[in-house]
């Protein structure tokens, strides 16, 4: 009787993905790892950020790991910006392969008074549809209109398209913290495995633009 794994019941590894990158205004790295949750670990020089950067990868089940430092006495924007671009491309990384992946998802988001949808579509052409408006007010000592910034490097770095939708809000924290649990949800969606080993897609292949 043959002992060998049917690929069906074949372990799979995990998906991880690494970037670092370096400028005169930021240094960062960041790893993440798809089927690993256990692991999170984040630093970066912005506690707010720190603080939505644990809600994705809680949120969306996946390992996290950043060091990211920057010129924030200039402007804390290239931060916020890079991370973001990092973020999109380790993850890119780690999926490796578009083939066999859910590829697209969208999940609604309710925090107190705020209401906030996501929509993804991980097909290799960027591009952000924001439609959030904020108040005057600062959240987290950052002006909250930079959290577009990261938004669209995380659109740029994964090679993704993003539909994010404020549909009501209470406050300007609510609806960047909402946004954040909203992506990491379809993104757990997004990056689930299927048994297929193709594109799916009707042409047998995605874009990378």
């Amino acid at each position: 009787m043959s002992t060998q794994q049917s690929p069906q019941n074949s372990v799979k590894p995990a998906r991880i993905g690494s970037v670092r990158r370096r400028t005169k205004e930021t240094n960062i790295f960041i790893e993440v790892n798809l089927d690993d949750s256990s692991r999170r670990e984040i630093r970066t020089s912005l506690p707010f950020l720190n603080h939505m950067l644990d809600a994705l990868a809680c949120h969306g089940r996946f390992g996290l790991v950043v060091t990211a430092d920057g010129d924030i006495d200039v402007d804390p924007h290239h931060l916020i910006e890079d991370t973001g671009i990092v973020l999109g491309e380790a993850i890119y990384e780690a999926l490796g392969s578009l083939k066999g992946i859910e590829r697209a998802a969208s999940f609604t988001y309710p925090m107190d008074g705020t209401l906030v949808q996501v929509a993804l579509d991980i097909c290799g052409r960027r591009n952000l549809v924001w439609n959030i408006s904020f108040g005057n007010f600062t959240v987290g000592n950052l002006d909250p209109n930079l959290f577009r910034e990261f938004f669209k490097g995380f659109v740029d770095g994964m090679k993704t398209t993003l539909h994010v939708n404020c549909l009501y809000r209470d406050n300007d924290h609510h609806a960047i913290e909402a946004t954040f649990k909203a992506l990491a949800r379809a993104l757990r969606e997004a990056v689930k495995r299927l048994d297929i080993d193709e594109y799916l897609s009707t042409k047998g292949v995605l874009d990378e633009k």
